[in-house]
């Protein structure tokens, strides 16, 4: 059976893992969220998530939207390449509905995976 839980081996965990991401990635990317995703050694995709106070005054702003891009993550990870992917939140997300981000993100990730692919 197919397992659609979040556990450590789905994360980034280390600075030195979100920094690989950041060396020649492959882009999807709209107005108020941008994937950077490369492939990794695994076999499966990892995620990593980068909320700015800067863009996201309030934590429980924060964390809504982490959540979401979790969830999310998680329910369409086995659609997913093997690769590292770091989200990065800009401003217009705060104002977004939940089922608004979560399209968005469904979207990026059917892009990242045929940018991946193709």
């Amino acid at each position: 059976m197919t397992s659609y839980t979040f556990t450590r081996e789905l994360r980034l965990l280390t600075p030195a893992q979100f920094k690989s991401v950041f060396t020649k990635p492959i882009k999807a990317s709209s107005a108020e969220i941008t994937l950077l995703a490369i492939p990794n050694s695994e076999q499966h995709p990892r995620l990593g998530l980068t909320v700015a106070k800067r863009y996201v005054k309030k934590a429980n702003q924060r964390n809504r939207i982490k959540r979401i891009i979790r969830d999310n993550f998680r329910l369409h990870q086995h659609d997913l390449p093997a690769v590292d992917i770091v989200v990065l939140v800009r401003n217009g997300v705060v104002d977004m509905e939940n089922a608004e981000l979560k399209n968005l993100v469904e979207k990026l990730w059917r892009k990242l995976s045929r940018r991946y692919n193709g």
